[in-house]
This record gives structure tokens, C-alpha cells and sequence, in this order.
């Protein structure tokens, strides 16, 4: 029967290449393999479909999604050629992501947009993204120890409890860049859920109590504060993590060309211009791994199974690390701006803030949670050095 419908889709015009998506039997295999393997690239063709629904109607991640989802359609026709080599996705995915340079572009973007103030104002915020990098190095232990993965994998996937997209591909590409479409999907997927995943664990580990408690205001940073910052951090970096400074020296370029201000063109075309026509390759390319032979896996599943882990560590990491600093401090944290380690700037900060007015009208949080926020992206490219460095 099967034979007789794969006869029959094959027997439609070949100008319409649906005869060329869909594979004779392959005797070695059998059962679901054998069904993935003819008919892989219809069913990525539906997957990528959906996510295109979910970033257009659902608005999940769109700026990025939308292209990602649209590099899979293209990648999941193989009449086309489009990601095979000297394909279109095939140039761009080697020239921007296989040299790493899409990250790192992206990167200088978001140092131009960010400010990193909120931090500045109150140092020890830092402390509670750190916390939240131990979703990373959780998951990775999982990864390792539990499905079997090698170290570098391990590593890939557990990058995703950063919650920071541009880093997972980064780590991805230079460590196990056949799971790139995988770990990019569910970084963007899990980012974009964030109003979903993290308020059940903030209230979980956390009482009313803690829900309501009322944060002074910050102080005022002045501007030399915020220009000697990058300086500061990048020198750190050259210190005691060279392997972090292509993320950090990024981040740290694009952040300066924002506080000095004598060059605003340059900062505004970063944030703009600049960050949007690199997400638009970057999205395509990575897009190109969503191929049917690389995504429809048991690995892929497995990669699914623990970002959700990776992230929800990272959430419980933060809070209860914020709890604990309660235990030592005069002035108590809210613990709900635990969950904003992760670095999803600034959505992770709003949850923050939205949950913490459920509790008490008057609590307005959201300045207080950027600076767990912003720390929590250089905290993520810290992670990326230290698991690069394991893995040489």
C-alpha cells in the first residue's frame, strides 16, 4: 500500500519537485525510521509552516523565527539545491555562521541597545545572573551523564538555559554544528515562552511574602561610570577568559559606541540597520539546518526535552539565590528579579515586574530586575568561554 502511494505522488509532474520530496524505500530500514526517511521533508515542510504561524499570528520571537522558519521551507526542498553547496543558504550559513561572525554581529547590536545602568546602580544584581547560569552547566551535566551525549554536544545544549540566542548559535557552531538547527529552534522557542515558563517557578519557590517586598529606588549613574564600564569588563576578560572576548569584546564595542556619544550614527545604524540585516541571514542560515535529515532525530527530542530543563534551572537559580542574599543583607531583594538572570532582555525583566504587581500594586520592579537582566548577557558569554575552553 505504501509502495502503491508513493507510486502514485511520484507519477504527478516533476516540475512541481513534490516527486522529488518523497524517497523510494531504503531496505535498511523500517517501521518509523523508514517513514521519517521517505517522508522527512514533507513533514518539516508542515513544521516549518507552523512555526511560521506561531511567529506571524502568535508573535513568538518573529524577527527571528520568521526567517528561521522560512530557511527551513527553502532548505526542505531538494530539487531547488538551496542549502546544499554553492546554494544561496548554503554561502550565507558558511560565511556568517561556520566563522561565527553572525553572533558577534548581533552581539554589537545588542551592546548598543542595552544600558547597563540598572547593574551599575546596584553592583551585587550581578551576583543573581551568575545564579542563573546554573541552568547551563545543570543541563550539560544531564546531557552528559543521562542521554549520552559527548561533551561538546552537552555543552550546545546546555548554553540554552542562558536564553540567549546569538550565544547558543555561537557555542553551537564551533562545538557540534549538526544540532545547530535544533538548538536554535528550541533557544528562540524557549525565549519567546518565557511569560509561560517562569512565573510558576517564581511562585513556587517563592511566599507572598517575598512577592511584595518593596525595592528602593535606584541611584543615578553618571556617564563616565557607563563608558569605563565596557573598558572594564573587556580588560577583565582579557585576564581571565580570553575564550569569551569575541562575545564580550562585541557586546562591550557595541556598548561603548552607545555611552560615549560622539558616535551616534554608529550606535543608531548598530541597533537598526545593521542588527536588522544580519538577523535576517542569520535567521535564513540557520534556517538551512532545518533539513528533514537533520532535525527529525531522537537527538532532537532529547535536545527539546532539556532545554526546557536548562531554562527552568536558570529560573530556579536566580530566585533562590536572591532568597539566599536575603538571608545575609539588610536590605532584602525581591526574589521575584531572580528569574531576570537569564538573558532574554529585556522580557525576562517584565515578567519580573508584571508578576511582583500582581502582589502589590505599588511594586514596581522592572529597574530593579534589568540589572540581573543585562548581567545575565554577559554572564551567558562568560558560560560560552568557559564551555569553549573545556571543550578544546
Amino acid at each position: 500500500m505504501l509502495e502503491e502511494i508513493i507510486a502514485g505522488l511520484k507519477s504527478l509532474s516533476s516540475s512541481t519537485g513534490v516527486a522529488n520530496m518523497i524517497l523510494p524505500p531504503n531496505p535498511e530500514l523500517e517501521g518509523i525510521a523508514q517513514f521519517l526517511y521517505q517522508f522527512g521533508s514533507p513533514i518539516m515542510i508542515i513544521v516549518c509552516l507552523f512555526l511560521l504561524w506561531l511567529g506571524i499570528k502568535k508573535q513568538f520571537e518573529p524577527l527571528l523565527l520568521v526567517p528561521i522558519a522560512f530557511g527551513g521551507l527553502l532548505a526542505n526542498i531538494p530539487v531547488a539545491g538551496i542549502a546544499q553547496e554553492g546554494g544561496l543558504l548554503y554561502i550565507i550559513y558558511h560565511a556568517g555562521i561556520q566563522s561565527g561572525l553572525f553572533p558577534l554581529f548581533i552581539f554589537m547590536g545588542v551592546g548598543a541597545m542595552t544600558d547597563f545602568g540598572p547593574l551599575l546602580a546596584n553592583p551585587k544584581m550581578a551576583l543573581l545572573g551568575g545564579a542563573a547560569q546554573f541552568g547551563i552547566f545543570g543541563a550539560l551535566l544531564l546531557a552528559l551523564c543521562v542521554f549520552n551525549f559527548t561533551l561538546p554536544e552537552a555543552a550546545s545544549i546546555g548554553i540554552i538555559g542562558g536564553a540567549d540566542g546569538p550565544t547558543s548559535i555561537f557555542v553551537t557552531s564551533k562545538l557540534a554544528p549538526h544540532l545547530l538547527g535544533a538548538i536554535a529552534v528550541a533557544a528562540y522557542s524557549y525565549m519567546a515562552l518565557v511569560p509561560v515558563i517562569q512565573p510558576p517557578i517564581m511562585k513556587l519557590l517563592t511566599t507572598e511574602a517575598e512577592r511584595k517586598i518593596e525595592m528602593v529606588q535606584l541611584r543615578e549613574v553618571s556617564q563616565r561610570e557607563k563608558i569605563v564600564f565596557p573598558l572594564v569588563v573587556l580588560g577583565l576578560c582579557i585576564i581571565l577568559l580570553p575564550d569569551a572576548c569575541p562575545l564580550l569584546g562585541a557586546l562591550c564595542f557595541g556598548n561603548l559606541c552607545r555611552e560615549s556619544g560622539v558616535v551616534e550614527r554608529i550606535s543608531k545604524t548598530l541597533q537598526n540597520e545593521f542588527c536588522n540585516i544580519v538577523t535576517i541571514l542569520l535567521g535564513l542560515s540557520v534556517g538551512s539546518k532545518l533539513s528533514a535529515n537533520q532535525f527529525l532525530t531522537i537527538q532532537t527530542l532529547f535536545i527539546l526535552i532539556l532545554g526546557v530543563v536548562a531554562f527552568s534551572f536558570a529560573t530556579a537559580g536566580g530566585v533562590l539565590f536572591a532568597k539566599l542574599m536575603n538571608c545575609f543583607s539588610k536590605t532584602k531583594v525581591n526574589p521575584l528579579i531572580g528569574s531576570a538572570g537569564v538573558s532574554a532582555v529585556p522580557m525576562a525583566a517584565r515578567v519580573s515586574n508584571k508578576v511582583g504587581l500582581e502582589y502589590n500594586p505599588n511594586n514596581y520592579l522592572l529597574m530593579h530586575a534589568m540589572g540581573p537582566n543585562v548581567s545575565g548577557v554577559i554572564g551567558s558569554a562568560v558560560a560560552a568561554g568557559v564551555l569553549l575552553a573545556l571543550c578544546k
